[in-house]
C-alpha cells in the first residue's frame, strides 16, 4: 500500500494575530464564548497584544465587520462569536441564516480563515450548555478551528 500524504494543521498560535468579532446581543452568553476563545488562543501561544476584540450590536452585523477586518489586514484569523436564540417569530431563521451565509462568504471572498462561533439554539438553556457547560465552549472550538485552518493553509502555501 502506498503512503498517503496527509496535511493537517496544529494548534499553535505563536506569532499569529487574531481579531475576535463578537455580538453584544445575548452578551451573557457571548461573554462566555469570548472567554473560551481567549483562553484557547492564549493557551496555544498567542500573545495578548496580538488579540483584538471588536464588539458589534448583534449577529447580523458580524459579516460586515468581519469583512472590514479582513480587508484592513493585520490579522491572521478572525473568530466570529454570537448567539441567536429562537423566539416566537421567524426573526431567528432570518438572522441565523444571513449571518451564517455572510460569514462564510467573507472567508471565501478574502481567503482569511474565520472561526465560526455563532450559536443558533432553540433555548437559553441550550446556549448556556454550548457556552461553557455540558457541551463545552463553542468559542474555544471556533478559536481552535481557526488556528488549525491557518496552519493547514500555511502547508498549502496559501499564507
Amino acid at each position: 500500500m502506498r503512503h498517503i500524504a496527509t496535511i493537517e494543521g496544529h494548534l499553535s498560535a505563536q506569532g499569529l494575530a487574531f481579531t475576535l468579532v463578537a455580538a453584544r446581543f445575548n452578551d451573557i452568553i457571548v461573554d462566555r464564548l469570548i472567554g473560551g476563545a481567549l483562553d484557547c488562543l492564549l493557551r496555544h501561544g498567542a500573545a495578548r497584544e496580538d488579540i483584538t476584540l471588536v464588539r458589534v450590536p448583534g449577529a447580523f452585523e458580524l459579516p460586515l465587520v468581519c469583512l472590514k477586518v479582513a480587508q484592513k489586514g493585520g490579522c491572521d484569523g478572525i473568530v466570529a462569536l454570537g448567539a441567536v436564540i429562537r423566539g416566537a417569530t421567524p426573526h431567528f431563521e432570518y438572522i441565523a441564516a444571513e449571518a451564517t451565509k455572510g460569514i462564510a462568504q467573507v472567508s471565501l471572498q478574502t481567503g482569511l480563515p474565520i472561526g465560526f462561533g455563532l450559536l443558533t439554539t432553540d433555548s437559553v438553556e441550550q446556549a448556556v450548555e454550548r457556552a461553557g457547560s455540558k457541551a463545552g465552549n463553542k468559542g474555544a472550538d471556533a478559536a481552535a478551528t481557526v488556528l488549525e485552518t491557518i496552519r493547514v493553509l500555511e502547508q498549502l502555501g496559501q499564507r
